[in-house]
């Protein structure tokens, strides 16, 4: 995300450039291949739907989770085929995480992290935390040049998403792969076992998939068009400021 600097006034307002274009390439890369591993990892989960805690677990282990199939329109492949799900699954792991470490290197470079997604201690003050949550609970968004900026709760679930969520579903990943823990042992040792390690991986998954959810409302509420305009050319109509 940049400041805002007009590029031309329409109908009163402002175009400005919003995003950049390394955060454009990233959000679109990353959302093609989360969506395919989450529906491929579902196919992946249907061949065991039962979670567990430590080192093993089988079918006549007590599992701490137990869920229904999940239906074939939502996986990838739509028919029964675990092997062919690991490979979608797996394709789309490399992309995840090669385009999450170029991300993160060329942000840290550029600032992003620091200016834009990183909550400053003032953001985190409980009173400004009330405030953001009580505009988004009365769909109150900003508007201005304040909608230019991420605001705290965006900030704090973008950090959420990038600095936690995705390394972890990307490390407990690596920890299931024998391969992975031969080269690396430390991984095991780090979820305390392999089945732990699946468990935190379709947590991580739950997460990021309700996060989606969030995302994709929140976008269709203050604007879909101009949303998306925005994350495709950089280009964003500024909303007209409220009446004080």
């Amino acid at each position: 995300m940049n400041d805002p600097h007009p590029i031309a006034p329409a109908d009163k307002r402002v175009v400005v450039q919003r995003h950049r274009l390394s955060t454009r390439l990233w959000h679109w890369l990353s959302a093609l291949a989360v969506f395919v591993m989450l529906m491929s990892g579902m196919m992946i989960f249907n061949a065991h739907p039962r979670l567990y805690w430590g080192q093993y677990g089988a079918n006549f282990d007590p599992a701490w989770l137990e869920l229904p199939q999940f239906p074939g329109w939502a996986t990838i492949p739509s028919s029964y085929d675990l092997a062919g799900a690991r490979r979608w699954h797996l394709a789309f792991a490399w992309v995840l995480g090669a385009s999450l470490v170029a991300y993160l290197l060329w942000s840290l470079l550029n600032g992003h992290l620091r200016r834009d997604i990183v909550p400053r201690g003032e953001e985190l003050r409980p009173r400004h935390l009330w405030q953001d949550l009580k505009d988004h609970a009365r769909l109150r968004f900003p508007t201005g040049a304040d909608a230019v900026r991420y605001n705290t709760l965006q900030k704090l679930s973008y950090f959420a998403v990038i600095l936690v969520l995705l390394p972890l579903l990307i490390l407990s990943g690596l920890a299931m792969s024998p391969a992975m823990d031969a080269a690396w042992p430390w991984l095991l040792d780090l979820f305390m076992g392999r089945q732990s390690a699946r468990s935190v991986h379709f947590i991580c998954a739950a997460l990021i998939a309700g996060f989606i959810v969030v995302h994709l409302t929140a976008v269709l509420l203050s604007g879909p068009v101009n949303e998306i305009r925005s994350m495709i050319t950089g280009r964003f109509r500024l909303p007209r400021e409220r009446a004080r």
